[in-house]
């Protein structure tokens, strides 16, 4: 992946070796490990039909703040101390989340623009081991995940070391697909899309839930793939390989292949982020199209 050249991000806040702040529960959406939320009484997909007319509003036109309400969140400030002194090895990887994050910035301040509307850029916060966020308290084993409460993304670097070594998805392109998938949870925010989610999952049984859990990764997978069509042909970032990297990882963190490493068992009705072949296939209808309208999730009979 050609990024040494890229822009630098502004928006990243680097917790490394800092004391935890924030609190609350943990309900923000990850790559791999995501918090779950409460759920309720019965309710199911057709709960959320107004996300078709918000997608349909940012990506062709109209408004859709009309069907949108606002997102009040009350944080708490974190307390931070100055980081820890890095490795060399660490704060290139650190170079690399900043380029990547400075990349999905253009390439979504572009899509919001061309439809007429602001995109509201996120944080995303190094931290090692564990950290707090409005969001609640994560230890780095949860995986990187994206929290809605203060709309930024949490990443301890040594989870690239994990992708690749235990989830067999090593490259540079698979961990700029972690960052994009984060960033999809974000577009989500902003879209109002998961807190309509949030909404129908709680009018739902377990089983109901899960399925819409589902359609959100997914649907987050896809603008992961959005992202890198278009950064490509804004950019031409992607080298030889990359596509098959990007592949990998979003098969890498199927709930099948996790399940089966971690009992030998595979429970479909216990999935929250989808399958291998349906991540891989996600992921590649955002790449193949670079158009958001493609990653309608929730319309699909069978996402």
């Amino acid at each position: 992946m050609r990024w040494r050249m890229g822009r630098r991000s502004s928006n990243i806040e680097d917790r490394r070796g800092g004391t935890f702040g924030g609190g609350g529960f943990r309900t923000g959406r990850g790559i791999s490990f995501p918090g779950g939320m409460r759920v309720g009484r019965r309710g199911g997909i057709g709960g959320i039909g107004a996300i078709i007319v918000v997608l349909i509003g940012l990506f062709f036109g109209f408004d859709p703040s009309m069907f949108l309400g606002g997102m009040s969140t009350s944080v708490q400030p974190s307390a931070v101390s100055p980081p820890r002194p890095q490795s060399a090895g660490e704060e290139q990887l650190k170079d690399f989340v900043s380029v990547v994050l400075a990349d999905t910035e253009d390439t979504w301040n572009q899509v919001f623009l061309d439809a007429g509307n602001r995109y509201e850029e996120p944080n995303l916060v190094l931290f090692t081991d564990a950290v707090n966020s409005a969001c609640g308290f994560a230890e780095a084993a949860t995986g990187p995940f994206y929290c809605p409460g203060d709309r930024k993304i949490y990443l301890d670097l040594g989870f690239f070391g994990d992708l690749s070594n235990r989830f067999g998805a090593p490259g540079d392109f698979a961990q700029a697909y972690v960052i994009a998938h984060e960033v999809g949870h974000h577009i989500q925010t902003v879209l109002g899309i998961s807190r309509k989610v949030q909404a129908a999952q709680q009018q739902s049984n377990k089983q109901e839930a899960n399925a819409l859990s589902v359609r959100l990764e997914l649907q987050a997978d896809c603008f992961a793939g959005v992202w890198a069509n278009r950064a490509h042909r804004a950019r031409n970032i992607l080298e030889a390989g990359d596509i098959e990297e990007g592949l990998n990882a979003a098969s890498a963190v199927g709930d099948d292949r996790l399940q089966r490493r971690a009992s030998g068992r595979v429970v479909p009705d216990s999935f929250t982020h989808g399958s291998s072949a349906q991540r891989v296939s996600w992921f590649r209808r955002g790449l193949e199209s670079g158009d958001p309208g493609v990653c309608d999730t929730f319309s699909a009979a069978r996402p």
